[in-house]
């Protein structure tokens, strides 16, 4: 498990089919590629973690730099609504927006120490699978000694595939923390789980900036 946690850790920081497609002809036809959207995406991710300046950067710019790429093809507010699950439905407007920051910033701020993981791993691209707005794009992440499935799991915005969970070797980002946060709702409830996130981005932050 903590392998698989260090792998979705570095996916995140990069952020870095099967065959059929199931929907009709005319769906297919009139809705764009996700692999070929997903692919100048990772390619941009890639390009940035290979910055030698980037390493160089204090880590709280470095985060910033990496969390501002990532969000041009990552549904934040997606993710927020699926970790939080049937909660969401009862939350007001600001209470959602509010916990999409912090599960953003969460994430931003998780993470940033995995950039120096990154050594030249290359992505390569196997299948796609359609089902209506929603995609897999399976892919793997090749290093010198081994190949890592990686899956992006997508759903169709204006035209525009954006990712909303990452599934490293069977393992799902989002199902991972969506078993972490029902735990504190189940017993301490939505305000319960904004403190103990402040608290931990707090913490999170407040390393970074040390180092």
């Amino acid at each position: 498990m903590r392998r698989r946690n260090s792998i979705i850790s570095f996916l995140f920081s990069c952020f870095m089919v099967f065959g059929a497609v199931v929907c009709s002809q005319t769906t297919v036809s009139a809705a764009p590629d996700p692999t070929e959207q997903l692919r100048p995406f990772l390619d941009k991710v890639t390009t940035t973690l290979s910055d030698p300046g980037l390493k160089h950067m204090p880590r709280q710019e470095q985060s910033n730099r990496m969390i501002g790429v990532i969000r041009e093809r990552f549904d934040f507010r997606e993710m927020s609504k699926r970790v939080i699950g049937q909660q969401w439905r009862s939350l007001s407007e600001k209470e959602q927006a509010e916990f999409e920051a912090l599960f953003t910033q969460l994430l931003q701020y998780a993470y940033v120490g995995k950039i120096e993981d990154y050594s030249g791993q290359r992505i390569q691209y196997l299948q796609q699978r359609i089902r209506g707005e929603r995609a897999e794009v399976q892919t793997l992440l090749v290093d010198e000694n081994k190949s890592i499935p990686i899956s992006y799991i997508m759903l169709l915005r204006n035209d525009q595939w954006m990712a909303y969970d990452i599934v490293v070797e069977g393992v799902s980002l989002v199902r991972n923390y969506m078993e972490q946060f029902s735990e504190i709702l189940r017993k301490d409830g939505y305000p319960g789980l904004v403190a103990q996130l402040k608290e931990k981005i707090a913490d999170l932050e407040k390393n970074i900036n040390k180092s």
